[in-house]
């Protein structure tokens, strides 16, 4: 399917369960390269901003890796490892684990979080360079409706 120009009429009858996927593949690659630079893998940024309470946590109270697991279950990868990556925290001094496995946010880990999620914008800002918001919001809102139309519960 390559580079090549498509006529609406082509790109009508395009399988959008590929171009779905290319998308998918391309623009998670670039966020994850983005993150390995800055020394992150995606699933510990996700990790401590389950962990933060000034971030996904209301209340920040510890989690287990089973617990993490089971919230990201939606978006995570077969190779994502969030056992090796919880290690890796605990080694940085961005996590501490309790005796009951909990691991909790240190202020090194929030100062962290924080520190990656300030990139995001940028981030953001080249995924969607010469696309209008009223183009993006179409295209989500077409992408729901056809998993609607497939019977996902995501949506």
């Amino acid at each position: 399917m390559g580079t090549k120009e498509y006529s609406e009429e082509e790109l009508a009858a395009q399988p959008i369960a590929y171009w779905a996927g290319v998308a998918h593949d391309a623009i998670l690659g670039f966020i994850r390269q983005r993150q390995a630079e800055l020394g992150f893998t995606q699933p510990q940024y996700w990790m401590l901003r389950y962990l933060s309470k000034n971030d996904i946590s209301v209340d920040g109270h510890g989690m287990t890796v089973a617990e993490l697991l089971e919230v990201t279950k939606t978006y995570r990868r077969v190779e994502d490892d969030l056992a090796a990556d919880a290690e890796t925290m605990l080694a940085r001094g961005w996590v501490t684990r309790d005796g009951e496995g909990r691991l909790w946010i240190t202020e090194a880990g929030d100062a962290a979080r924080a520190d990656l999620k300030a990139h995001a914008p940028a981030w953001r800002d080249r995924i969607h360079e010469g696309i209008d918001d009223a183009d993006y919001v179409t295209t989500v809102k077409v992408l729901r409706q056809m998993m609607r139309n497939v019977g996902s519960e995501l949506v």
